[in-house]
């Protein structure tokens, strides 16, 4: 159950509107990297887990609902730049309003949102709900959830670096600043959930399947693939103790394993996959 309460959860405040970044701020929005991704992200997630996992569902919506927070502050902001762009195609119009026109305002935000934001991203593709991750592992879901918010991150400071407007700057600067807060959020659980102060202890995910089943030649081994095969391969991760603490890195050419021929059966004829012509009956 959700509660409204009819003011933003931070300032939005244009000084110059924009229309052309308000067509980059729908990335924000309905992108892959937006905060419709991250919200519905963080409420399936919660909507997953059980009872003994309450503090982690209800740390989850508390997310969840902030992340729609940042959606309507977007929202705010894309319909304050788009104040005042221009509606019209005329012969007579300036080059600088008939690039306003054409290359900054999404065509729909004018035909089917009446200058306003949309569930679109900066091409004016439509959100997809297979952007987002919620396993039902609450492990694989938060490496899902630093991955989302980094990027998340990277692009609301390339937005920033797109506007001199100081209110833009200013709003970019406190959804950066969450995003920092939630990357660090996600990797304390994965502190907790290992209850050490190693995040890797969580992994592999998922860690609950058997060790004695998983192939213990190749569990840590680098595999080198390129042509040459470097017969010694030293690096971080080829040498060394694993990240989970539960192996030692080690090297391995693919060239050097020995391998059986494909060998696949004879399709079968209802397919009609084989390519031999066939005589007349």
């Amino acid at each position: 159950m959700f509660y409204h309460e009819n003011k933003l959860q931070y300032e939005v405040r244009v000084e110059e509107p924009d229309p052309v970044f308000a067509k980059m701020l729908q990335q924000a929005i309905g992108g892959v990297e937006g905060e419709i991704r991250v919200a519905m992200q963080y409420l399936f997630q919660a909507w997953s887990l059980p009872p003994e996992h309450e503090k982690y569902r209800r740390m989850l919506l508390n997310t969840g609902a902030e992340e729609l927070g940042h959606i309507e502050m977007l929202a705010t902001a894309v319909a304050k730049n788009l104040e005042g762009a221009p509606l019209e195609l005329r012969e007579e119009m300036t080059q600088a309003v008939g690039a306003g026109t054409m290359n900054g305002v999404q065509p729909r935000q004018i035909l089917s949102s009446g200058l306003h934001a949309m569930a679109v991203d900066s091409d004016g593709v439509p959100f997809n709900g297979n952007y987002v991750v919620a396993s039902g592992n609450l492990a694989a879901d938060m490496t899902a959830n630093v991955m989302a918010e980094s990027t998340g991150r990277l692009l609301a400071t390339r937005l920033w670096e797109m506007t001199d407007d100081p209110g833009m700057r200013d709003m970019l600067s406190y959804l950066i600043a969450r995003d920092t807060m939630h990357q660090n959020q996600w990797l304390r659980v994965l502190q907790d959930l290992g209850e050490t102060d190693d995040p890797f202890e969580a992994f592999p995910i998922p860690d609950s399947f058997p060790d004695g089943e998983e192939n213990q030649e190749f569990n840590y081994a680098f595999m080198t693939t390129d042509a040459d095969g470097q017969a010694d391969y030293e690096a971080p991760w080829t040498r060394g103790t694993s990240m989970d603490g539960e192996g030692q890195f080690s090297h391995v050419r693919q060239r050097d394993l020995d391998g059986d021929d494909p060998d696949v059966s004879v399709p079968d004829p209802r397919t009609h996959d084989d390519p031999t012509p066939k005589g007349e009956d």
